[in-house]
């Protein structure tokens, strides 16, 4: 794992188990003291608000954001852009409307049975524009992966920038 760029590097999640599997995954009993320092895995929600999500640079939430309820956003959104207040967000999540290119999927069905929503390319714009105007951010957005003339990406991305 080469993270020279950065300073810090912290995963989060609610899950223990998924704690321990990452921990094993990345062979952090194994980095470097140096690269053992800069690297932590804390066990926490992005609903709640946590003085450890403080002073980072950008936040990452890649494939989070639809296993949250969708009764939590609210929570989420003011954790993350209005107390953690990163300067960055890179943000990503399924694009509802490609499921439709998948042959197992009916159209009611999401990706993972964890989903407690997945948005269309309107819907999440929609939300993101939003909350950068609430929190203070612009963002842009980009397609990730094969783009489908009907249905777009399969993964959409909003990139929050903190205005100064």
């Amino acid at each position: 794992m080469d993270i020279g760029q950065f300073t810090q590097v912290t995963g989060v999640d609610v899950s223990h188990v998924s704690l321990k599997r990452a921990n094993e995954k990345l062979k952090l009993e194994w980095a470097s003291e140096s690269l053992s320092e800069r690297v932590q895995l804390i066990q926490g929600s992005l609903t709640y608000k946590d003085s450890r999500f403080n002073g980072y640079d950008a936040a990452c939430l890649i494939e989070v954001i639809e296993h949250l309820d969708i009764s939590r956003l609210a929570a989420f959104e003011r954790v993350l852009f209005e107390y953690a207040k990163p300067p960055v967000v890179v943000l990503t999540t399924p694009n509802r409307e490609y499921n439709a290119n998948y042959a197992n999927l009916n159209e009611t069905d999401m990706r993972h049975g964890d989903h407690r929503f997945e948005w269309t390319r309107v819907e999440f714009q929609n939300w993101a524009n939003k909350i950068a105007s609430q929190f203070g951010y612009t963002v842009e957005f980009s397609d990730i992966g094969e783009i489908s003339e009907n249905h777009g990406a399969p993964t959409q991305m909003g990139v929050f920038t903190l205005c100064e």
